[in-house]
This record gives C-alpha cells, sequence and structure tokens, in this order.
C-alpha cells in the first residue's frame, strides 16, 4: 500500500489532462489530428470515473485523459479525480491541465488516498497509478495527512478479534513512540483506583486479557492545549440489553472514535503543530458475563454525578464520561470527543455527513469553513437545552438511555456536555463506516470530520 506521491524525477511520465464536460471541445480540437481521431474513435466522454490513454504513432502512452464531469456532478460527490485515478493503467502521471481554485489539493490528496488497501488478511498488493505532486501543493502535508487516514481505516477495518483493548493500546503506543509522545495506561481493578469507575463498569465483563483500560498520550511542550477523546469500544454485544444479529455485525466499528482521533493525533504531530497534544481513550469491550452491569444500577461517574442504567447497549456515553472528566480536570483552551455513539445521527443524516455539536459560533464557523476547504463535510446539531430533562430520572443526577426514543443523539450529546463543563467543547457523533464503495473511499472503514478540524485548528486555537 502506498499513500506517496510518485518523484518528480520519474521516467516515462504521462501527461494527464483533466477535462470537464464544458471544456472538452475546446481540449480536443487543440490536439494534434491523430490524437482527435483516436479520442473520437473511442467515444469517450468525460464523465466523472472516466478515462482514456492516448497511444502515441509507436503504441506507448502519449497522453492519458481523465474526465471531471460537470459542476453539478462534481458537486453530488468527493474526489473526482480519485475516480479517474483508479481506471488509469499502472504509471507515473503528472497533471498537464490546471484544476478549478481550490481543488487542487483536495484531488491530490483523493489520489492518494485511491492506494488505500486493508491489506491485513488477503494480499492486495499490485501495480497503480503514481501522480507527480503538483507544483504548488505541500507533499509532505497531505502524505501526513493521507497516513493518518490510513491509520484510522486499518484500526476500524481489524476485527475485534485483533483489535481489543489491549491492541488499541499498543497501536496507541507505536504512534506515540514513532512521535515522541508520552503514553500512559490505566488498567483493569486500577481504575477503580484512580477514579475511572465507569469505564471500569463497562468493561469489566469481558475477558482478562480484554480488560477495561484508559489510554493517556501526551505530545508538545507549548502552545494551546487541545484534548482529543476518542470511544474505543472495541465490540459491542449490547451488554445484558444484548443486540440483535443484524445490529451486532459492524461492532468491531464501535472503536471508529478513538480510531478517530488516533489518526488525527498522527497528521497533528506528523506536522508539527505548534500544540500541546492530549488524546484519552477508554478502551473497553462491551461483553456479557456473570459480572455484567445490569438495567436499572446506579453508577457513580468521576466527576460525581450519579447516572442510571435503563440500557446496558448506552454504554459510549458511560466510557466517554469519565474520560472527558478527566480531561476538562486540565482545562484544555479546546477539547473534542468523537464517537461513534447512537443510530439515531445515522437516521438524520446517513453516513456521509459528520454531525457535530458545540456551543461555540467560532468553532462552529472555523471547522465548517474547513470542512469545505478539504471535503470532509459536517452538519451542527443544537445542544438543545429543553431536552435536558430527558436525560434526568429523578433517582439518579443523569438517565444513559432516555425512554421514548425522541432526539437520541441530542440527549447522547448533552449527557456527554455535563461531563466536559469548563473548557471549550465539541462532540461529533460519527458512522466511522462508508457502506459502499466511493472515490478515495472504499466500503469499510473511513475517517470522518478529523481532516476539517486538521484545517480550522489555526483559527480555533489561534496559533
Amino acid at each position: 500500500m502506498s499513500l506517496k506521491f510518485a518523484s518528480p524525477d520519474s521516467s516515462n511520465v504521462i501527461p494527464l489532462h483533466v477535462i470537464d464536460v464544458d471544456g472538452f471541445d475546446t481540449w480536443v480540437a487543440a490536439q494534434p489530428a491523430p490524437t482527435r481521431a483516436f479520442v473520437a474513435a473511442t467515444g469517450f466522454k468525460p464523465a466523472i470515473g472516466k478515462s482514456l490513454l492516448v497511444p502515441d504513432a509507436e503504441g506507448q502512452p502519449l497522453l492519458a485523459v481523465a474526465g471531471f464531469g460537470t459542476a453539478q456532478t462534481r458537486a453530488r460527490g468527493r474526489f473526482a479525480l480519485a475516480a479517474a485515478a483508479s481506471t488509469l493503467p499502472a504509471g507515473t502521471y503528472a497533471l498537464a491541465t490546471a484544476l478549478p481554485a481550490g481543488d487542487l489539493e483536495t484531488e491530490a490528496l483523493g489520489w492518494l488516498l485511491t492506494g488505500y488497501a486493508f491489506d491485513r488478511y488477503k494480499d492486495a498488493s499490485g501495480s497503480q497509478a503514481a501522480l507527480i505532486c503538483p507544483e504548488g501543493i505541500d507533499a509532505a502535508k497531505l502524505e501526513a495527512i493521507a497516513a493518518g487516514e490510513a491509520l484510522t481505516r486499518d484500526l476500524i477495518n481489524t476485527p475485534a478479534a485483533d483489535m481489543g483493548p489491549q491492541d488499541l493500546e499498543d497501536a496507541a503506543s507505536a504512534l506515540a513512540g514513532t512521535f515522541g509522545a508520552s503514553c500512559t495506561v490505566t488498567t483493569a481493578d486500577a481504575l477503580l483506583e484512580d477514579n475511572f469507575p465507569m469505564i471500569h463498569a463497562v468493561g469489566r465483563a469481558a475477558a482478562p486479557h480484554r480488560a477495561p483500560r484508559l489510554i493517556d498520550m501526551s505530545w508538545g511542550a507549548s502552545g494551546p492545549k487541545l484534548t482529543l477523546v476518542g470511544k474505543g469500544v472495541c465490540f459491542d454485544t449490547g451488554g445484558l440489553n444484548l443486540k440483535p444479529g443484524g445490529s451486532m455485525g459492524l461492532m468491531k466499528k464501535d472503536m471508529g472514535g478513538a480510531a478517530t482521533v488516533l489518526g488525527l493525533a498522527h497528521m497533528i504531530m506528523a506536522l508539527d503543530l505548534p500544540l500541546q497534544l492530549r488524546v484519552l481513550i477508554p478502551a473497553v469491550e462491551n461483553a456479557v458475563s456473570g459480572d455484567s452491569f445490569r438495567p436499572g444500577d446506579i453508577l457513580t461517574s468521576r466527576k460525581g454525578l450519579t447516572v442510571e442504567i435503563n440500557n446496558t447497549d448506552a454504554e459510549g456515553r458511560l466510557v466517554l464520561a469519565d474520560a472527558l472528566a478527566l480531561g476538562a480536570e486540565d482545562a484544555p483552551d479546546l477539547m473534542i470527543s468523537m464517537a461513534t455513539l447512537t443510530g439515531a445521527a445515522r437516521v438524520a443524516v446517513g453516513p456521509d455527513l459528520s454531525p457535530y455539536y458545540t456551543d461555540d459560533a467560532s468553532f462552529a464557523a472555523a471547522l465548517e469553513q474547513g470542512a469545505a476547504a478539504v471535503a470532509d463535510p459536517v452538519w451542527r446539531m443544537p445542544f438543545w437545552e429543553p431536552y435536558e430533562k430527558m436525560i434526568e430520572p429523578g433517582i439518579a443526577d443523569l438517565d444513559n438511555a432516555p425512554s421514548g426514543g425522541f432526539a437520541g443523539s441530542i440527549t447522547a450529546a448533552l449527557f456527554l456536555r455535563r461531563f466536559a463543563e469548563g473548557p471549550r467543547y465539541a462532540h461529533f457523533d460519527i458512522y466511522g463506516w462508508n457502506p459502499s464503495a466511493a472515490p478515495a473511499r472504499p466500503k469499510g472503514g473511513v475517517g470522518m470530520g478529523a481532516r476539517a478540524i486538521l484545517d480550522a485548528l489555526p483559527e480555533m486555537l489561534d496559533f
């Protein structure tokens, strides 16, 4: 798997003309007669995902054409160049035409991401089309972003048998080692000693070798403080409120929040951003055994708030709550949680959009500007105050699963906000999974919101 640009010194470079529908006739008319004749004979049209290799008189590649569709068809998807890149023969290509303003960096990244394949269990190697980094683009930056995205995808795609709490800890430790970060871990009964009772309660039913833990990684000695908190439920059976089989099939991805913050952390550290980064991951398996926590139990959180358990399948907010409380104690300048938290979010916005919650209008403005710039779409959702009473059950401070089913993503976000009070805070209720293949995004695990956050960080944190 190669997520790097080709060397600019490569031999046998093929000029690549990226042509949209409006400019196609003009481009064809400007070509030599043999090229015009070849294009006409093939019937090529510059739709997104279409490409054409034009030979010279000796049958060797002379140039390639990649369809760029129309403004309307590009608006209906992302990474139009990547759609063509995946159809080009192996070789080294260099852009020979200018792309529309603002598209070049995103399209170059999309090309890199076409090289991603999950190959842990099956050989997915093979020759592919390589691109020389276009002039004016920071190759190292895009390669760092692509590597962070690949880390996220690999972690999500790995089956739970090989991606339990210990494996997630190993991945965080390896990342910390790569960039000289520190990484400490609190495991099993030490969670009770160090006052992480809800992380312990959710994960205590798992086998001893899959014991719950809190992963705490820190990097950077100066600059504003950014804390990322990622839900690391490595497999979610639903606990005693057992999920039906159809709902359990994708639960290896329930650590998608943890995978996404680790991928974002890779990007931040690889780009050496001038900030102090902290990553907190409560890593658990929500298993079923004689030691499972039960519906009706009341848990006391790290913050001291009590929580009535009305559904053991609403466990993600419990482990996040203890981690958020720890993060808030350090008073970071910005704290962000990411989690595959609710089905309600999927129903509301589907798999493409990253719904997020914040009370900070400046954060929202910066994020949405970044999302548009890097083709990583987000959608703001409300911390709707009138729904606060829905998470207050009466016999405890909070309810982890309000009855009725209404506004499930909002009530989950409100629950988390109770533990993140103090610093600027945003919560992302992501899906972390691409249900069908798309340009630069094969079916499977996928990062959501990370690139938008990365682009917006300088404005969010004023550096």
